[in-house]
């Protein structure tokens, strides 16, 4: 587990592939744009699992400051994938492990992610001492400005 490094765009990109695949691939040029973005924002950290030099999987993860519970912050994490062949093998148990080290680091007093509604889905986020205790709600928004509440 490794902080996400410029290097592994292409890799972040295929595993994003995996979890939607229904998304267009982005152009290379807005790819690196954003992936700066990200890099540039405090709290922000892409975490990556690397196997032999080859990046299997990733969470997203940002501290957010908070003025609630004492001031102490709030670790979310979002676009949370394994590759697929490599799955069940203790992967995503150790990306979580460690998101929820930066959330320790960081003072937060919890991590918070949704999660799609698939059994499997909530019953590894369980076993990964995660609690399903809220209802989340999305409003979807789209290029045009519409929004839309459907998954």
């Amino acid at each position: 587990m490794r902080p996400a490094a410029d290097q592994d765009l292409s890799s972040l990109l295929a595993l994003y592939g995996e979890l939607n695949p229904e998304d267009a691939p982005l152009p290379q040029g807005s790819a690196e744009g954003i992936l700066a973005a990200v890099f540039a924002q405090e709290g922000r950290t892409v975490l990556v699992a690397e196997a032999d030099g080859v990046v299997i999987g990733t969470a997203d993860c940002i501290v957010l400051p908070n003025l609630t519970r004492g001031g102490r912050a709030i670790l979310f994490v979002e676009n949370v994938v394994v590759t697929g062949s490599l799955q069940r093998h203790g992967i995503g148990r150790r990306l979580m492990e460690a998101a929820v080290g930066l959330g320790e680091s960081a003072g937060c007093y919890k991590v918070q992610l949704l999660a799609a509604d698939d059994e499997y889905v909530h019953t590894f986020y369980e076993s990964c001492g995660f609690m399903a205790l809220a209802q989340g709600f999305r409003r979807y928004i789209e290029q045009d400005g519409s929004t839309r509440t459907m998954a």
